[in-house]
């Protein structure tokens, strides 16, 4: 599912709790309140980006692909400088998938949204991967993509990545 649809789908939903909520007085019911049922936008990044993903019994042992990395503040490897929240980073990933999805090239939202050092002059190149190679929730996503396929925001202990499988 693409950000722009999830997005769709998540104002859809918000539309329609606050308009059963207005047509019924914004009275309090039994039901839980309309408050704690609606995800902010950084809440509904991080439940995308910590979704499990199953593993393909007959995935390759190696594939290539490239990566964006947007850390955050305590990430492992951050450098200090980096002072974005999780939240924040998780928003700026989910800003980056948008960018491709809207038609800009990965090298051009590598060099804008990534934080690993080198990763602009490599446009993201990670290179041949197998699972041991990275972080499990990465590997995960990477190895369920297709062939030229942008993965959704995925998070690591290193911050939030999006995925693109070269080949």
């Amino acid at each position: 599912m693409t950000a722009a649809l999830r997005r769709i789908l998540f104002d859809a939903t918000v539309l329609s709790i606050l308009s059963m909520a207005l047509a019924c007085g914004g009275a309090a019911s039994s039901a839980a309140p309309v408050a704690t049922t609606l995800a902010s936008p950084a809440e509904h990044c991080l439940a995308e980006a910590e979704a499990k993903h199953d593993r393909n019994p007959s995935e390759p042992d190696r594939i290539s692909v490239k990566h964006i990395l947007v850390r955050y503040q305590g990430a492992k490897g951050a450098a200090a400088t980096i002072a974005r929240t999780r939240e924040q980073a998780c928003l700026r990933a989910e800003e980056a998938l948008s960018k491709l999805e809207g038609g800009a090239s990965f090298a051009e939202v590598v060099s804008v949204y990534s934080d690993e050092p080198g990763a602009a002059t490599r446009e993201g190149t990670l290179g041949a991967i197998e699972r041991a190679d990275v972080a499990p929730a990465f590997a995960d996503a990477a190895f369920e993509l297709k062939v030229k396929e942008v993965s959704q925001v995925v998070e690591t202990p290193f911050g939030f990545h999006v995925i693109l499988r070269v080949e």
